[in-house]
């Protein structure tokens, strides 16, 4: 038996969406099949690897495992959302430091990064450290992206 397709709304990077979706569907897949947002990565669809992690209500998720029906009326930030011209302190700063080599990680990181300078805008690195522990990156050490991030994060305050 069809389950019943569900009208639900809500906001992605300041845009009002209502779109059709079934209770089953994921964030992640509304995000980048539906709305056309491709830079939130479709990794391993258990929450294991953090290529899809975007921002709801604030709060760091992994898209992949998010019933896009428990977004409904919710504020959604995705990559795309941080900069029209993608130089978010966040990602300059891993531009700058060439922290990532094939970057398919890198959207998830810079997401999880950015909830946690939302909420701790001058983190220490073992906070950071323990701010990317859900997200997997196979190329680098993470190293110089612990690096950018707290780059990223002097140059928020100075803005602040």
């Amino acid at each position: 038996m069809a389950r019943a397709r569900k009208r639900i709304s809500l906001n992605v990077n300041g845009t009002d969406y209502s779109i059709e979706a079934n209770p089953y569907d994921s964030l992640n897949w509304i995000l980048r099949e539906e709305l056309g947002l491709t830079g939130t990565k479709r990794g391993c669809d258990t929450g294991g690897c953090g290529s899809c992690t975007v921002m709801v209500d604030g709060k760091a998720i992994y898209s992949c495992m998010y019933p896009v029906v428990k977004a409904a009326g919710k504020t959604v930030e995705t990559i795309e959302g941080l900069s029209e011209e993608g130089d978010h302190p966040l990602q300059s700063a891993i531009v700058r430091n060439s922290a990532l080599q094939c970057a398919y990680c890198g959207p998830g990181i810079i997401m999880s990064a950015k909830s946690l300078l939302d909420s701790n805008p001058t983190p220490t690195e073992t906070e950071v450290r323990e701010a990317l522990v859900g997200n997997i990156c196979r190329c680098t050490g993470y190293g110089k992206v612990v690096k950018s991030i707290l780059e990223a994060s002097i140059e928020i305050a100075k803005s602040r």
